[in-house]
Order: structure tokens, then C-alpha cells, then sequence
């Protein structure tokens, strides 16, 4: 992981890869992603002098434990990579070798799909890059005295990529290459593919295609960029085995659902309930219980701990859709919309602190599919809805230090009784189930996921639905909840 930059062309005091972006370090999304790879081993961290103990805090506290070692970069890109060379030699065997990708730490969207291609690729290959089309036309230019630029080439764009990272090679591969290179007075290169390319010509660089998705921050913009784009994410959610794992899971562990009397938290709880867990389903029409009035909400908190002496997950599915002009929208419905679908959810969250912090335990939000863009009539739904999403991105990093963890899940369309009751009966096949749903609440709440936003389709992209780049199903995402509520 070559995290050696020091932020000057974003503007920052500290190193870029340390700035936050959806409530973690830029640098601890990207390192997640590799804890996540199965066909990843160890990790290693070149780091901005003077930031080490930084990482390695940022690593101990959120459980990276394939990250070996966590060292100092060098001056250059290139001493960087020398000095990660010189570490994964250490302890190799006379004629041992090792697969190796460097991969730069702003980065913290790469897919689980380009790390695999990669690997794989070394198998038949020594050296291996990431690379997508350019959308844009490159052009060639000199300067002329003191006029300015000027074109002298427009190269087929057919032909021409932009190089992304992992580079993947033999560790016997690269460190030639950077030994040949030591030769040359004149060495200078901004990625290891290159020295490879100039200075063993007879190894072939295998080009592995990459993603949108995978930008770099680098640029001001960037940052509010990437931002945005982890709020837009497909999460994929890593599922048990089987219904004995689920079990095993669940068994003995206490649950609090918010708007459990029918819908999406009914169908949470009953699905919980099959697997060992007390569940404790909460509903103004079965309970009485109203998740705008605070008191309430201790009370129900409180008893599932007394009951259990624990409360592992509090879920919130209540919600209200009024529908309507806001300029001829009376004080109540107003005050109805944002005491249920905001406040609720706030007191929900505050009360449930103490009891989640001594369990380590989770905190499962919901938002709509209309949270990305505010719609004519949708004002109070889709504004609160959006709130949902920033409370859990502030709420996961608030409470990480105490091994809380906050989710938020954004289904599609749903068929539940309060759509029904807002649009009325819908074509078959047309809506999500609510059991498809809650099988993916589920599916987070025993995740180690934090602070993530959940899509839920009918055809889920992140489960291999779909050969689309990930920036193409964003896109996708994006259009469609442009028409859903």
C-alpha cells in the first residue's frame, strides 16, 4: 500500500490518505478492502514520514490485522517502491518467490473483482496493470515561446488507456527491474509498470481491465467526489453459509425492533425469532409503542435489558410517506414527518448508545431509494430519508472507538403497507418483497460493516447480477431511484 503523498495538491496539512471521507480515514476504506480479499495474504504500509503511528493507530483500532508492518516511504514514488522491495524480501527463502501488488492508498473504492483479476493474472504472468478507455479525446502539446500551447497530436483514443492501480508482478520481476534501473543516471518513473516496461522490454505487462469507480483522490474535488460516490455505493453484504450458521449467529443475542408490527420489521423479526434470537417487535398498532415519543423508546430499551441482560441490535424501520405540495401542507403533517421520520431515529440512536456500547453491538437505519434526489411532493419523505444517511456516516465514526457499529439500508421500491396505503395496489412483480429486504438486514447486522449505505434490488448488482462496472451500476442506481419513491 504506497501511501506516501502528503496532500499539497488537495490543499491539506496532513497526508491525503489520512482526510475522511464517509467517516473514515481514506486510507482505512482502502485497507478494508484488502482485509476483505480472500486472495490477499499480508499487507504492507509505506507511509508519509512522520505518520506512521498514525496508521498504525488507525490499524489496530479498526482490527486490519493483515497489515504486517507499517514503514516509512521515501522522497520519491520511486524510493517508496524500493523500500517495499527491500521488505517483502525480508525472510524469502534463496529462489523464493512472491505475488505482489502495490497499490496507491487514495484509492479506497477498488473492487474485490480488479484485486482477483489481478492475482489471477500472475498466474500466467510476471508483471500486470489496471487500466479503463479514455472517455476523452488525449492530445499531444509543446509550448511556443511565450504564446501558450499548442496540438502537435491527437492519438487514436482506441488505443489509449488511463493506468490505474493494483500493478501486480513476481517480486523476482520488479526488483530487476528497479536493479537494472540503478544503472541509469537518469531514472525517473511515476508508476512501477513503467520501469518494468523501459527496463526488461521482454516481459509482457499483462493489462487487467479496471473501473471507473477506482479514481484516485487527488484534486480537491476529488474528495467531495469520492464522498459522494461512497454515499452512492453498492455495498455487497457478506452472507452466512447456511441456516445452521445463522443459528449460530443469532442464538442468544436480543434484538429491538422499531416499526415491527408489520412490513419490513415484521418480517425482520419473525425471520430473527427462526433463528434463536428474543426478539422484541415494537408497533403502535400491536404495542402501543410511538417511536416520536422518547420515553418509549427507553422503556422498550429498557426492558429487552432487563429481560435479556442484553441488546445486541436495535432496528428502525418506522417511517411515514405523506405525499404532497409543502406549501399546502398543514403544521401537523409537518411536524408528523419530522418527528417520526428524524427525531425518531435520533432518540432511537441515543438511547440505544449504552446498551450497543457494552455488547459491541449494531444500529440498523433505513433510507429510500429517493435519498440521492429531492422530488416535487416528496419534500419532507426524501429530505429526512437523506438525513438518515449522513446520521449513520457520522454515528459509525462517533462511535467506532467503542465498537459500535451503524448501517443504514436503502431498498428499491417495497411492497409494504405503507406503500400500499400512499400508491394503492401496484402490478405484480413491479416492488421488492419486504422478506427480500429484511433477509439483507439481517445479512448486515451480523456483518462487520460500519457506516455503510445498503442497496437493496431486485436484481442486486453486487451479487454478480450484472457485468457492468461498478461506476455504471451508480449510474444505473442513480437513474432509477430518480424514479422511484
Amino acid at each position: 500500500m504506497l501511501a506516501g503523498g502528503t496532500g499539497q495538491r488537495v490543499g491539506l496539512s496532513i497526508p491525503k490518505q489520512l482526510l475522511k471521507i464517509a467517516g473514515k480515514a481514506v486510507i482505512e476504506h482502502t485497507l478494508s478492502i484488502f482485509q476483505q480479499a480472500d486472495s490477499i495474504d499480508d499487507v504492507i504500509v509505506l507511509m508519509a514520514p512522520g505518520y506512521v503511528p498514525d496508521v498504525e493507530k488507525i490499524v489496530a483500532k479498526a482490527g486490519l490485522t493483515k497489515v504486517t508492518k507499517v514503514i516509512e516511504g521515501g522522497s520519491t514514488r520511486n524510493e517508496t517502491t524500493e523500500r517495499a522491495i527491500a521488505a517483502l524480501g525480508e525472510g524469502l527463502a534463496e529462489g523464493e518467490d512472491r505475488n505482489v501488488l502495490f497499490h496507491d492508498a487514495v484509492r479506497p473504492l477498488l473492487s474485490q473483482r480488479v484485486i482477483k483479476d489481478c492475482v489471477d493474472a500472475l498466474d500466467r504472468y510476471e508483471a500486470v496493470d489496471v487500466a479503463i478507455p479514455s472517455a476523452d479525446t488525449i492530445i499531444v502539446t509543446r509550448t511556443h515561446g511565450g504564446d501558450g500551447e499548442f496540438i502537435t497530436d491527437v492519438p487514436d483514443r482506441s488505443r489509449l488507456r488511463r493506468g490505474q492501480t493494483p500493478q501486480a508482478f513476481k517480486l523476482s520481476t520488479i526488483r530487476r527491474a528497479y536493479e537494472v534501473a540503478a544503472g541509469d543516471p537518469n531514472f525517473q518513473a511515476t508508476d512501477d509498470c513503467s520501469v518494468v516496461l523501459k527496463y526488461l522490454p521482454d516481459v509482457p505487462i499483462y493489462v487487467v481491465a479496471g473501473d471507473e469507480y477506482n479514481m484516485k483522490v487527488t484534486q480537491p474535488v476529488d474528495v467531495f467526489i469520492a464522498d459522494k460516490l461512497f454515499q452512492l455505493a453498492s455495498t455487497a453484504v457478506p452472507q452466512p453459509t447456511d441456516d445452521a450458521a445463522y443459528r449460530e449467529l443469532l442464538s442468544g443475542k436480543t434484538l429491538v425492533v422499531f416499526g415491527g408490527s408489520y412490513g419490513i420489521g415484521a418480517d425482520i423479526a419473525t425471520l430473527a425469532e427462526s433463528y434463536g434470537a428474543t426478539v422484541y417487535a415494537l408497533g403502535r398498532s400491536t404495542t402501543g409503542t410511538h417511536v416520536e415519543n422518547p420515553v418509549h423508546i427507553d422503556e422498550a430499551l429498557s426492558k429487552a435489558y432487563a429481560d435479556t441482560g442484553r441488546v445486541d441490535y436495535v432496528i428502525n424501520t418506522a417511517g411515514v410517506l405523506r405525499i404532497g405540495k409543502l406549501a399546502e401542507t398543514d403544521n401537523a403533517t409537518i411536524q408528523e414527518a419530522l418527528n417520526v421520520n428524524y427525531l425518531a431515529p435520533v432518540q432511537i440512536a441515543r438511547a440505544s448508545y449504552k446498551y450497543l456500547a457494552e455488547t459491541k453491538g449494531q444500529l440498523l437505519l433505513y433510507t429510500s431509494s429517493s435519498y440521492t434526489r429531492g422530488r416535487a411532493e416528496y419534500s419532507l419523505y426524501s429530505s429526512t430519508k437523506a438525513a438518515m444517511v449522513n446520521l449513520t456516516q457520522a454515528l459509525s465514526d462517533e462511535w467506532a472507538a467503542d465498537g459500535v457499529r451503524v448501517n443504514c439500508v436503502n431498498p428499491e421500491r417495497t411492497a409494504t403497507p405503507m406503500r400500499t396505503k400512499a400508491f394503492g395496489e401496484e402490478p405484480a412483480g413491479t416492488l421488492l418483497s419486504s422478506e427480500a429486504v429484511a433477509r439483507t438486514s439481517l445479512d448486515v447486522l451480523l456483518s462487520e460493516m460500519t457506516g455503510h449505505v445498503i442497496d437493496v434490488r431486485q436484481q442486486d448488482p453486487t451479487r454478480g447480477a450484472s457485468e457492468a462496472s461498478g461506476f455504471e451500476q451508480a449510474l444505473a442506481a442513480v437513474l432509477d431511484r430518480q424514479a422511484d419513491v
